[in-house]
């Protein structure tokens, strides 16, 4: 079983804008590179995902993806994250991938069990996984099998989107629930859960 992850990074030194108020341009950045080390080095340690597949038009941050020994396409024209995806799955096809599972590059808390159980749930053909966020607005994690199977519609409603989409190819929709992969840090609000979830588990 060929399963690919793709992870969709956007410069490390713009990111976390929504977070200006409480936080530097250098401390956006450091917490930015710090969240896409732990997914990379989360990803890594999954025995069943035969490779990592970053984009980004952030020179640092594909070899940030290097050093974890991800395969990297450097992203041009009008930044747009569904076309970015699509260019991406294109690329991870012609490696005979089976599956993939799309994350973004922001999700602190997320763990080797979240993503072991994601790809039990979707061992069949013709299946999606999701998992969304706190609001249950957005998309936390796509595992799509076989690649294509569905267009990527991420922005504002997309965790309903993606099951709509699914539900439409004919694909078996499974949604995963688990408080990790919930949080993905946009906020200033998301940063204190962060902080203090962090400070309990000893995290940081």
């Amino acid at each position: 079983m060929s399963i690919w992850a793709i992870i969709p990074v956007k410069p490390l030194n713009r990111a976390k804008s929504r977070l200006a108020q409480v936080l530097s341009p250098q401390d956006r950045e450091q917490l930015a590179e710090l969240m896409l080390r732990h997914v990379l080095g989360v990803v890594r340690n999954i025995p069943q995902i035969q490779g990592t597949l970053v984009i980004s038009r952030d020179g640092r941050a594909l070899a940030i993806a290097r050093e974890f020994g991800a395969r990297t396409v450097q992203e041009s024209g009008a930044p747009e994250l569904n076309n970015a995806l699509m260019r991406a799955t294109q690329v991870a096809t012609r490696w005979n991938t089976e599956a993939v599972l799309i994350l973004p590059a922001d999700l602190p808390l997320i763990n080797e069990d979240d993503l072991n159980a994601i790809l039990d749930l979707g061992h069949y053909n013709q299946t999606v996984v999701i998992a969304t966020d706190q609001s249950e607005d957005g998309t936390n994690a796509l595992f799509i099998r076989p690649p294509g199977v569905i267009d990527y519609a991420y922005g504002p409603g997309s965790f309903q989107r993606h099951i709509e989409l699914a539900q439409e190819a004919g694909a078996d929709v499974k949604v995963y629930q688990s408080p990790r992969m919930l949080l993905d840090i946009d906020l200033p609000a998301d940063l204190e859960i962060y902080r203090e979830l962090a400070k309990a588990s000893e995290i940081v």
